[in-house]
């Protein structure tokens, strides 16, 4: 009970009180309770929550992934403002890190434990509106649904095996054991997932690489703007250098400038090449956990792009308390773009050309 009054009194805060009230039947409300074994429906009801949000006060548009999805398929989305694939000059892209996090969220903890401005991009898209960006808002964690095993599939999966009867035996014995101690286990910590359940992924965005790369193919290589910038918090900098890596040419031609928070890229482990790390000096910053104050310089062992302090030491806090340093950051650096290009079109147009073959 305990729990449910913490949970209770911070969605006051939040103002997630009365959505939650309107879903009472989803999350298993009996008798003036909501059992803690349901808390898991409460979370999944916070995603929906800023799924709303995005829409309504920040009015941007779902668009359904893959976009030639057949009705029967597995499928994804993205959120996107109006003038996301229209708007001339500057286009915003924002991706989570790995986890549980859904569209527009940087940490389901934030939302809960402190407020919806530190724990969702809401703020950045906001901004970004207020500033002419058009924004793209990607979804990389969505890369399957579940769907309840018939019985057939699971009768294949345990008579698959090539292994000898008696041995089989035995083991099938051990785990139906296993599996009953687990059921047992599941069932009071969530309800909802008693029977066996299969993953059918998303076409072309399987992984959070492969949404990245998807949504590049399909939607920010197809815009408008002449600057492109990235706001790619933990993993989401993993996906973005990926990106990089398959994309390189274009991704040097269209981006402007990226912002990491606290990425978990590695360009050694992810064997980013010599262009690769020299583009990323000149256009990215990785604002990190840090004692320091805000935009202090960190020493950093890997040969890619400078890290300066978040202004805290909690990793899910750094893309909230880097807020204000990012969009100045992508405002100088969209003033030295359009400066070179004035003093100097002709390098320029050749470095482009060069680069592109």
């Amino acid at each position: 009970m305990y729990l449910l009054f913490a949970y209770l009194f911070s969605f006051i805060c939040t103002g997630l009180l009365d959505f939650l009230v309107g879903r009472l039947a989803e999350v298993g409300f009996e008798n003036g309770n909501i059992p803690e074994n349901r808390i898991q429906n409460v979370l999944d009801i916070i995603t929906k929550y800023v799924y709303e949000l995005l829409e309504k006060e920040c009015h941007l548009k779902k668009v359904t992934l893959p976009v030639d999805a057949t009705e029967s398929e597995p499928k994804s989305f993205i959120f996107m403002s109006e003038d996301a694939l229209t708007n001339p000059d500057k286009l915003m892209v924002l991706i989570h890190g790995s986890g549980v996090v859904r569209a527009g969220q940087w940490a389901r903890r934030l939302i809960i434990n402190e407020d919806l401005d530190s724990g969702t991009q809401i703020p950045y898209i906001k901004r970004a509106i207020e500033e002419g960006y058009g924004v793209i808002v990607l979804n990389p964690n969505e890369n399957y649904i579940e769907v309840e095993k018939t019985k057939a599939q699971v009768q294949l999966s345990s008579d698959s095996s090539d292994e000898p009867a008696e041995k089989r035996e035995r083991k099938d014995k051990i785990q139906k054991e296993t599996k009953k101690r687990r059921d047992f286990y599941e069932k009071y910590r969530n309800p909802q997932k008693e029977k066996e359940t299969l993953q059918l992924y998303i076409r072309d965005n399987g992984s959070p690489e492969e949404h990245a790369i998807y949504v590049w193919d399909h939607f920010i290589a197809e815009s408008a703007a002449e600057n492109v910038f990235f706001v790619a918090h933990s993993y989401g900098g993993l996906a973005f250098v990926e990106l990089m890596i398959q994309r390189e040419a274009d991704v040097k031609n269209k981006v402007t400038a990226v912002a990491l928070t606290d990425s978990v890229h590695n360009v050694w482990h992810q064997e980013a090449g010599k262009t690769i790390r020299e583009w990323m000096r000149e256009n990215c910053c990785n604002w990190v956990s840090s004692s320091e104050p805000l935009d202090t310089s960190v020493e950093s062992m890997l040969p890619d792009c400078p890290r300066v302090s978040a202004g805290t030491e909690r990793h899910e806090l750094t893309s909230w308390k880097s807020f204000p340093s990012v969009f100045k950051f992508f405002s100088e650096a969209s003033e030295a773009k359009n400066s070179s290009v004035k003093l100097a079109p002709t390098r320029r147009s050749n470095r482009i050309k060069y680069e592109e073959l």
